[in-house]
């Protein structure tokens, strides 16, 4: 083995390659992701130390005055210990996991992706990118439907920065919902974010009150014509249905509104 090839795969010339093929490019959260990560070797022997995959998104920040894009790592997987990958070997090593409660939905601009990644000492990690269309857990599909029913249109899903109230992850899932029908004249906007708490949801909204007379426009310019509220719902009242959340949901909100 010559020295010129070491140092050529060092840099990645001519080392290992690696490419993982989901069995789905779409999944639920709570759901399990299967998959296979395929290896070729390159030109010469490499000790494999792990092989590892993450889930990655991005969020929001604010930097000196300044926002700036941040990726994150959702979750990361250890899918293999250490072995030895032949010069020209091809290997195949499937995997499942489950898609973490907290991870976030792919809706509008949220992009969410699997790396998966080699871990070679003393060299470059050869990675690879793969996009996944994350659906909301079921209890999170019911809420969206029952905003729907009440006519709160979907209007921007943005991942902010917000290590407090993240849990797990130093950003938050914020859904921003305008008023079509039922709040239209009464609200600006409402806006949302979900938690799963096994087989509860909760949600923490932020109602947007319309500016009324000139009491009102005082209120909005002190920013007193916001409420937040947090409230659990059970898996027994969301397994119902859209229908009988959407009239809990709609008193709720009018107490605010």
């Amino acid at each position: 083995m010559s020295f010129f090839k070491k140092v050529l795969a060092s840099v990645g010339v001519g080392s290992a390659k690696v490419d993982t093929q989901l069995e789905s490019g779409q999944i639920a959260v709570g759901e399990e992701l299967r998959g296979v990560v395929h290896i070729q070797g390159g030109q010469l022997e490499q000790q494999i130390d792990s092989i590892y995959l993450y889930i990655k998104t991005s969020y929001v920040k604010e930097e000196n005055d300044r926002k700036v894009t941040v990726v994150a790592d959702v979750a990361k997987f250890r899918i293999t210990d250490e072995f030895l990958l032949a010069a020209g070997e091809r290997t195949e090593i499937p995997f499942a996991f489950t898609v973490p409660e907290y991870t976030p939905v792919s809706l509008r601009n949220s992009a969410v992706w699997l790396e998966t990644g080699l871990d070679i000492k003393m060299a470059v990690d050869p990675t690879d990118r793969d996009y996944v269309d994350i659906l909301p857990h079921p209890h999170m599909q019911v809420i969206l439907d029952a905003l729907d029913e009440l006519g709160f249109r979907l209007r921007e899903v943005t991942n902010d920065y917000a290590p407090r109230i993240g849990g797990k992850l130093p950003f938050i899932q914020e859904f921003e919902f305008v008023p079509t029908t039922h709040f239209r004249g009464a609200l600006d906007e409402l806006e949302v974010v979900f938690f799963l708490r096994g087989d509860e949801l909760e949600l923490y909204l932020q109602i947007d009150r319309r500016a009324r007379g000139i009491r009102g426009l005082f209120s909005e310019a002190a920013g007193m014509d916001e409420s937040f509220v947090r409230v659990a719902i059970p898996g027994d009242e969301l397994r119902r249905g859209p229908s009988v959340v959407a009239r809990n949901l709609k008193q709720l909100i009018s107490n605010y509104s």
